[in-house]
């Protein structure tokens, strides 16, 4: 029998949900002005979902800001603006493109050209436009093994820089915002969670996502054994053959960097039975710019990525 005031035991998806909005509310006390950056992505979105939990019935204590890269895909912006206007809260979208102009920056090269690196002198431009002393991002330990050395409060110095030598200990869920004038804090408050997890989240609570991370028909080649999908950045060599396949995306970068995968997966259980098989990361299933070194997520986040 029960004694009065007994609580339950959280299940694992409810433990994480209290520990994200735990985070957020750190975030919220010890920042003075935070921001959260969109991609317009699952985690992202699901971040935008755990705040409004950890927030509502009053507006989020911070703007949400995405760094155009220009090489998006049309469903992610349509998705953005979609649920922007839903939640009615504030959105701050820097372009990269004009960045490169500003600063007369290069562009890259090559057949599958990326931003990622110069969406990091616009990250940081913004963060000193606004200001921010804070950066919320949805980055997971388990997508990339430089991601596997964040803390959950990242600490970012004056230059936008990360050193994963200098990181602070995080014990008993104590989380240490304190910086000086200039540097800033990345915070990911789901870098406990799984891919899996995030799906089994969205399925519980039923997240509205964008249709391209569900099964859909598309013209695509097949480059170092990932699926190309066709559009006005990316086309195929005259010797590639074209196949009309059923794809889908697991992450959602830039269309010159991001691969899909064969999938007949049309909904979240489908995906979440898809995973269940699956022992490759999503950003190694999928992500060229990730595969050009053994190094290449770290080399860019110790320049400012996030």
């Amino acid at each position: 029998m029960h004694q009065k005031g007994y609580m339950k035991t959280l299940d694992y998806l409810e433990q994480l949900e209290s520990e994200t909005i735990h985070i957020y509310r750190e975030v919220a006390g010890q920042f003075d002005r935070p921001a959260l950056l969109f991609s317009g992505g699952k985690d992202s979105i699901l971040l935008v979902h755990l705040a409004l939990k950890a927030f509502r019935p009053g507006k989020f204590p911070f703007p949400l800001v995405h760094i155009d890269t220009g090489y998006n895909f049309p469903e992610t912006l349509d998705f953005r603006d979609f649920l922007v206007k839903k939640i009615g809260e504030k959105i701050i979208v820097r372009k990269v493109e004009e960045t490169i102009i500003r600063k007369n920056l290069s562009e890259p090269k090559g057949r599958f050209p990326n931003r990622n690196i110069l969406q990091s002198y616009t990250l940081i431009d913004t963060i000193e436009e606004f200001k921010f002393d804070a950066c919320i991002g949805g980055g997971r330990r388990d997508e990339e093994k430089a991601r596997s050395k964040e803390r959950v409060f990242s600490i970012r110095n004056e230059f936008g820089s990360w050193d994963p030598r200098l990181q602070r200990p995080e014990l008993w869920n104590i989380y240490n915002g304190k910086i000086i004038s200039g540097e800033n804090v990345r915070v990911f408050p789901i870098s406990n969670w799984t891919e899996l997890d995030v799906w089994n989240y969205i399925q519980k609570e039923d997240i509205l996502l964008p249709s391209i991370y569900f099964s859909h028909e598309k013209e695509a080649f097949n480059f170092q054994g990932k699926w190309m999908a066709i559009s006005k950045l990316i086309q195929p060599n005259p010797d590639e053959v074209v196949f009309r396949k059923n794809l889908r995306y697991r992450t959602i970068g830039d269309m010159t960097c991001t691969a899909a995968i064969e999938s007949e997966a049309k909904n979240v259980e489908e995906i979440i039975q898809e995973l269940l098989n699956t022992k490759i990361s999503e950003r190694g299933q999928t992500r060229i710019d990730d595969s050009l070194s053994d190094t290449a997520m770290e080399d860019r986040k110790k320049k400012g990525y996030f």
